[in-house]
């Protein structure tokens, strides 16, 4: 740095450029401008250890960007709760037995498990997992706030969802597959199609709540732990920012 051999203490960290927290999971590379909580990923890379990872190929032809005139929060919402499948998506409700379709809460994610019915493509899990003997047909994690992993026996599909308003929202779909044979079977296929049904209800959605009429209802135990625990974590984080609201301006 020219001219600046009288300045004490030039240079020192604090004049270093920044170093942002980098993650690494197989091929993909995750950065933030914040240090992410040390329990975002793990549950989510301990239960798919199995998966091929470091095989996935990024596919720019089945990938997509989608533009949903509704708050991303709602997006997240829709995603989360299993209620909707056998209403909006019948050809994803022709190959899933929603009877048996669960839902796991991790600390910073969740796991929806969606399960094959009779004869449909489902994952061939290795022997010792835990998951091994069931007729898994997708695993579709959601990482906070706005990341999902949707893995099927094709490959994985990443979805980033980013608010670009109070009203709008933009939707990317990127498409890693590591198993082209198993391209449009079973809850894999026809992702366009499920992702336009999803905007269009979504897309209701946002314009029933700002109605006068509405009112915010209550929480289905079956169906709505994802939203809930959503919910909380939003709670959570809008509860630290008053706090530090106050602090500003008691000082």
């Amino acid at each position: 740095m020219p001219e600046f051999k009288e300045v004490k203490d030039f240079p020192n960290l604090s004049d270093d450029l920044r170093q942002l927290p980098l993650h690494q999971w197989g091929k993909l590379l995750f950065a933030g401008l914040e240090q992410a909580p040390p329990d975002a990923f793990p549950p989510m890379e301990q239960r798919m250890q199995w998966s091929p990872m470091d095989q996935l190929v990024f596919r720019p032809d089945l990938s997509s960007e989608h533009f949903v005139q509704a708050n991303w929060a709602l997006y997240v919402e829709n995603y989360l709760e299993g209620f909707h499948i056998p209403f909006v998506h019948p050809a994803l409700n022709a190959v899933l037995d929603f009877n048996d379709y669960t839902t796991e809460l991790y600390s910073r994610s969740s796991l929806q498990l969606g399960i094959a019915k009779k004869d449909e493509l489902c994952f061939d899990i290795p022997p010792g997992h835990p998951d091994h003997g069931r007729k898994v047909a997708a695993y579709y994690w959601w990482v906070f706030p706005n990341l999902m992993f949707n893995f099927y026996p094709w490959g994985l599909s990443l979805n980033i969802v980013q608010p670009q308003g109070v009203s709008l929202t933009k939707v990317s779909f990127l498409a890693f597959v590591c198993d082209e044979s198993k391209l449009e079977q079973g809850a894999g296929a026809g992702l366009v199609q499920v992702e336009r049904e999803d905007e269009e209800v979504v897309e209701a959605v946002q314009r029933g709540i700002r109605s006068r009429h509405y009112a915010n209802g209550r929480y289905s135990v079956l169906r709505e732990q994802g939203t809930h625990h959503f919910h909380r974590l939003i709670a959570e984080l809008m509860g630290h920012g008053l706090r530090y609201a106050r602090q500003v301006a008691s000082w």
